[in-house]
């Protein structure tokens, strides 16, 4: 330890005569203070230019999502498979929006359920629709089609009342324990 200090203490010896002293004139800090405040002044841009990026990429990705959202009309149908069609769709969208208010923490589980076989129903109505578009119209594609727009409402209906008597049971129970 003694033996580093020497060499410390050598080595400042060396450099005293080296070390730059020399003071910085008055209108040094004034000069410096001068071009601290042009530079707060400068606007970052940088930062704007990200915010409206940011917005860019928001409109296109709601935008994108909500072009594959609509329904895709029935091109090779008839007028009176069109209608049945809408009736059906407008039936179903209504059901599933009764369903979403229902939401809750106590049927949050039969309601994801619930959804996942509508996915399920919801291919097999887009699979119908595809045999609709290449073979055009017949009995047992047009069957299928009503089939599985019942089908899906029935479904949704028995979800709802699944759902109520499960908000009733829920309420006689609270009634017994007060």
């Amino acid at each position: 330890m003694k033996n580093e200090n020497e060499k410390l203490d050598q080595l400042f010896e060396n450099l005293e005569n080296q070390w730059d002293i020399q003071e910085l004139d008055n209108e040094h800090l004034d000069r410096f203070s001068k071009k601290m405040v042009l530079k707060k002044k400068k606007i970052n841009y940088s930062f704007i230019y990200a915010i409206a990026a940011s917005v860019v990429v928001m409109l296109g990705v709601s935008l994108f999502y909500t072009n594959n959202e609509k329904p895709k009309e029935l091109k090779f149908a008839s007028k009176e498979t069109k209608q049945t069609d809408s009736i059906f769709t407008v039936l179903i969208k209504n059901e599933l929006e009764k369903i979403h208010e229902k939401k809750s923490p106590e049927n949050e589980k039969i309601i994801n359920d619930a959804l996942k076989q509508m996915k399920s129903l919801d291919s097999d109505y887009a699979k119908i629709m595809h045999e609709l578009e290449v073979n055009g119209e017949s009995k047992p594609i047009i069957y299928a089609m009503i089939s599985n727009l019942q089908t899906r409402i029935s479904f949704l209906q028995s979800v709802l009342q699944r759902i109520e008597e499960s908000e009733k049971l829920k309420n006689l129970n609270d009634e017994k324990t007060i």
